[in-house]
């Protein structure tokens, strides 16, 4: 009697063990780091391996931990319901399910997924071997478990092949990047560099280019002594020149070309040809990607493309600095001109010139202003008011309050834009 109760209490001891072993297994293979785990396996790590193709067909694996948990937990309850009776009787039978409850609940369940939410990775990898034997050896099982599921869901309707609301990889990212943000791990320049790079094949060239009237270009029929003096006065690399009227872009001048040139003339400026100095230029259609005119800036292995609109008008410029900003913000040298173009006021209001894009301005500030229908905040007035607002004139758009400062023609050059305040929901339009 004596040894039959200690091999059942070992028995018990045993099989609790195995569902402990389960129950982690189970939590530390679907919370256990995904890219870390790619990562591993890159390196040659087998383990990772085992781990990964275990993920990948996550219901086989899941369906063979519960039927093994389960089968473990309900033998160790019915050996502990038979000792119990032949010790105390009939009761025996209240004795083993709260007694039972108790190890399986503490030691079975909230232990090892408490020890395995903390050590997910370790686990995964220490316990990959011994279940994917289990999946193996249960899988004609859990194939037939599935088989009565799917069926049994398919009487009530329920399409098993439709797939639910999965997210995207740049969306799992994003989450990942919000998450470490708000947890502190991460810092906000670091955020705004990895959103901005989820960001380039949303964003378009038209809305961060040089507007053709902010663009310095020279004309080519100047003397090229002129010519040679507006490129060395100015702060810029890359000079478009036009011939005929600004918009005819007939060349694009690179300083470093125009002063080897000169350096060969010895120079003798005046004899300078500019025209055969000047590189041809290069023309994209302003719907072009942020991402996709990277790789033609590293295909073409040249930083500069002019943008022009459906029609072929020119529309501005773009330059690759201008998309690696995009990235990692502003890039001043010691020629830049550096302005921002925004001024806080002691009011919380701010001073915003016209020409500043939205983007720029909700990722310094963590707004949340829409630009779809215009890149700069001028234009976001103008859409939204549907008028060329004149000055002092005020309007509310997404509980921002917007006036206008200054106008120049029919330019808005000049705002004070005042953000909701914290307590405050911005209104939806």
């Amino acid at each position: 009697m004596e040894t039959a109760l200690l091999i059942s209490i070992l028995a018990i001891v045993l099989l609790l063990v195995l569902s402990a072993f389960f129950s982690g297994s189970e939590t530390a293979l679907t919370a256990a780091s995904r890219p870390r785990l790619h990562h591993l396996e890159r390196r040659g790590n087998r383990r990772a391996g085992l781990v990964n193709r275990l993920i990948e067909s996550k219901e086989r694996m899941i369906g063979a931990i519960l039927l093994g948990n389960n089968a473990v937990n309900i033998f160790a309850s019915a050996l502990a319901t038979g000792a119990l009776i032949s010790l105390v009787g009939d009761a025996g039978v209240v004795y083993a399910t709260l007694g039972m409850t108790i190890l399986v609940v503490i030691f079975a369940e909230v232990l090892p997924k408490t020890y395995a939410l903390r050590h997910a990775d370790r686990w995964a990898l220490a316990a990959a071997p011994a279940m994917r034997a289990v999946v193996v050896v249960l899988s004609p099982i859990t194939a037939a478990v599935q088989v009565v599921v799917h069926g049994t869901m398919r009487l009530f309707g329920v399409d098993v092949a439709a797939g639910g609301l999965s997210m995207t990889p740049q969306e799992e990212l994003r989450g990942a990047i919000d998450l470490h943000v708000r947890d502190g791990v991460m810092v906000k320049h670091e955020r705004d560099m990895l959103e901005s790079i989820l960001d380039l094949e949303d964003v378009e060239v038209s809305e961060i280019m040089v507007h053709r009237k902010s663009m310095v270009m020279v004309e080519i029929d100047e003397a090229p002594s002129r010519i040679v003096d507006q490129v060395a006065d100015g702060p810029y690399t890359r000079i478009p020149l036009w011939r005929g009227e600004v918009d005819n872009i007939v060349g694009v001048l690179h300083a470093k070309d125009l002063l080897r040139a000169v350096n060969e003339h010895e120079g003798d400026v005046d004899g300078l040809d500019i025209a055969a100095v000047a590189a041809e230029p290069w023309f994209i259609p302003e719907t072009t990607t942020l991402v996709q005119q990277l790789q033609a800036f590293r295909r073409r292995r040249t930083h500069f493309a002019l943008v022009v609109d459906e029609y072929g008008a020119l529309m501005g410029m773009v330059t690759l600095e201008d998309i690696l900003e995009e990235i990692v913000g502003d890039i001043a040298d010691e020629h830049d001109v550096v302005f921002t173009g925004v001024r806080v006021n002691p009011d919380g209001s701010y001073t915003v010139r016209g020409t500043v894009t939205i983007r720029d301005l909700n990722r310094e500030f963590e707004w949340d202003l829409p630009d779809e229908e215009a890149a700069t905040i001028a234009g976001l007035v103008i859409h939204e008011a549907q008028q060329i607002p004149n000055v002092g004139q005020g309007f509310v758009f997404y509980g921002f309050k917007f006036e206008v400062l200054a106008r120049q023609r029919n330019q808005l050059t000049s705002l004070r834009l005042t953000p909701p305040k914290a307590d405050e929901e911005p209104a939806a339009q």
